[in-house]
């Protein structure tokens, strides 16, 4: 199985090359890297340059966009850029962030286990981040939760789910509606990715709301909104977080805001969260 990795970057020359350097690194080689350069205004595209010079399944796209980091938005719409140059002989896609460093066995494994199954639809690993000089998990989500800096879809699950949608929730959505449509969600504790720059360390103060916004378009209801905005506020240590993501979720309502899937996957979604909170529960 061949596989394509499209990776969003702005303002990444800390990380750019580390990330590269484990992607050509990998024991199983990309068909084919779309780095997005997105209105970057330090080193990156320098950076990018160099790799497309070397290796030549490396490439680069260059976006401009507004430079204000809105979750989720900014990062899809340099994903879907970097789509648009995409010819459609591949057999996974992959969206990674460009501050990580993947082992080197990572899309070997990946590959392995599409391969084992073919209603695997999606496959990734885990995020660990550095503290006082140890890689721990970064612990933001279910061990069943693949998380956004790396996503790895079989090509007719990505093209079943509408590929991704430029909002908040977007790595969310796509895996409830991957089972939605019946497809397997994969996830592997052997494969610890180095996440460079922690979760949220660019957020400005304009995206506090989203998180909230987000699971109102994912079809939620407030009980739901409610129970997994104080689960995420106290995994994140932050209690006060549960109150911006609840009024983000009235906001949106009040303002009528459409969801990001349909009423039947919406009801699907909702069954599927109380089912997930029981079997924990009990």
């Amino acid at each position: 199985m061949n596989y394509l990795i499209i990776i969003p970057a702005y303002n990444e020359e800390a990380f750019m090359a580390l990330t590269l350097q484990s992607v050509v690194d990998q024991t199983v080689l990309p068909s084919k890297v779309i780095v997005v350069n997105d209105s970057s205004t330090d080193k990156t595209e320098e950076i990018i340059l160099e790799f497309v010079a070397k290796y030549p399944f490396i490439s680069l796209v260059n976006k401009t966009s507004d430079t204000i980091h809105l979750p989720g938005s900014k990062v899809i719409q340099a994903f879907q850029k970097g789509l648009e140059s995409v010819e459609d002989n591949y057999d996974i896609i992959v969206k990674a962030d460009a501050d990580l460093i993947f082992p080197s066995n990572y899309f070997e494994t990946i590959i392995q286990h599409f391969q084992s199954d073919n209603k695997t639809g999606m496959v990734g690993g885990f995020a660990y981040i550095e503290k006082n000089g140890q890689w721990i998990l970064e612990n933001l989500t279910d061990k069943d939760h693949i998380r956004g800096a790396f996503k790895a879809y079989r090509k007719e699950c990505f093209k079943q789910i509408g590929g991704l949608k430029p909002a908040m929730g977007w790595d969310t959505v796509d895996e409830l509606l991957c089972k939605f449509y019946n497809w397997n969600v994969v996830t592997d504790a052997t494969l610890k990715v180095k996440h460079l720059k922690p979760t949220g360390a660019s957020y400005n103060q304009a995206a506090r709301y989203k998180q909230g916004e987000a699971f109102y378009s994912l079809g939620y209801g407030f009980p739901i909104t409610a129970i997994a905005s104080l689960k995420l506020a106290l995994r994140k240590k932050k209690p006060l977080l549960f109150l911006d993501y609840v009024k983000g979720f009235w906001k949106a309502k009040w303002a009528k805001k459409p969801l990001l899937v349909t009423e039947e996957q919406a009801q699907f979604i909702r069954e599927y969260r109380w089912k997930k909170m029981k079997e924990k529960l009990f």
